[in-house]
């Protein structure tokens, strides 16, 4: 009995020392818990600085790097596309230059011919724009013939946003409120950062809200609606992760995920393993956080095996618009 006390006792120890250990760590490691009213109210502060930036960017011109990759089963490569381009201001309008295509310098000929059609689309769809009644883009009214404009944004004519802003802010989300989880504190590139999860339920809206609209103003809607649809279920499944400085309340790093894409429809011939996107910041100029890198990425399984496709777009050299002449 003596004996078996003895070799039990120094068990028991050992064993508690053991889960207080764990316990320990786990609580180092774990998420502190944050009021869903302070999280809310911190988010609020994130989603404003964000929607900043976007604005501040449109100060800017700058470089462009643009990859395309598709593997196949084994990551055997089946096609793939690199692409430089260039940015700068033209009559009012963002212009994209190209540069180099697949390491090839693309001629002055070519680059003038292609310039001058993009720039003819860009005016087409503002002009558009402007006839159909709708709205400016988030960045301002456009500017009367008659204004003098007195600084880089007032000689923006172009109303619809351009297509490198609405390329790098692929997530457009509003504040939801309620729809964000602290998930703790991480490291990077030397910075400390808050990781939080956004579970979006307007994420995707562009239909529904159309729709909504469109009620307003009486007009009769037939049945449901496919794309309205869509919007909802892809809503339910996507995760949205962001890296966040707490100080600036600055978005370091976006990560989208569809958890669960079954739903999509020809599931039954195509099935998507992996789906995701991502987009970095950082600080070209003391205390201008812009773009610097976004990807997007999916997996599909088909009969003859898995395929990878990657979609990169990398931003640098960015400098102050000038509506002169082509940057070089």
């Amino acid at each position: 009995m003596g004996m078996e006390a003895r070799v039990t006792q120094p068990t028991v120890r050992i064993i508690a020392v053991a889960i207080a250990i764990c316990t320990a760590a786990g609580l180092l490691g774990a998420a502190v818990p944050v009021p869903q009213d302070d999280l809310n109210a911190f988010m609020e502060k994130v989603v404003a600085k964000r929607d900043d930036n976007w604005k501040k960017f449109q100060q800017y011109v700058l470089d462009e790097r643009e990859q395309i990759e598709v593997r196949g089963p084994g990551k055997v490569p089946l096609w793939g596309e690199r692409r430089e381009y260039t940015w700068y201001q033209r009559d009012g309008f963002f212009v994209r230059s190209p540069v180099r295509f697949n390491g090839v310098t693309v001629s002055e000929s070519d680059r003038r011919k292609y310039e001058t059609e993009f720039l003819k689309r860009e005016q087409d769809r503002d002009k558009r724009r402007k006839n159909a009644g709708e709205a400016p883009a988030d960045r301002g009214a456009a500017v009367e013939a008659d204004e003098v404009p007195t600084d880089t944004q007032g000689l923006i004519l172009q109303s619809r946003e351009p297509q490198f802003i609405s390329s790098a802010y692929f997530l457009k989300f509003k504040f939801e409120k309620g729809k964000y989880a602290f998930v703790g504190r991480e490291t990077v590139d030397g910075r400390a950062l808050y990781k939080v999860e956004y579970y979006p339920e307007r994420l995707f809206s562009h239909e529904q809200d159309s729709r909504a609209k469109r009620r307003e103003k009486g007009e009769k809607l037939k049945g449901d609606n496919y794309d309205a649809a869509m919007e909802q279920m892809l809503n339910k499944v996507s995760v949205v992760t962001l890296w966040i400085e707490p100080e600036a309340h600055q978005i370091v790093k976006y990560q989208f995920d569809n958890v669960n894409v079954d739903f999509l429809p020809a599931a039954w011939l195509v099935r998507l393993t992996d789906l995701k996107a991502e987009m970095t910041m950082h600080m070209p100029f003391p205390d201008v956080w812009l773009p610097k890198e976004v990807w997007w990425g999916f997996s599909a399984m088909l009969a003859i095996g898995e395929i990878d496709a990657k979609y990169r777009l990398a931003y640098d050299n960015y400098k102050l618009a000038m509506t002169s002449a082509r940057i070089k």
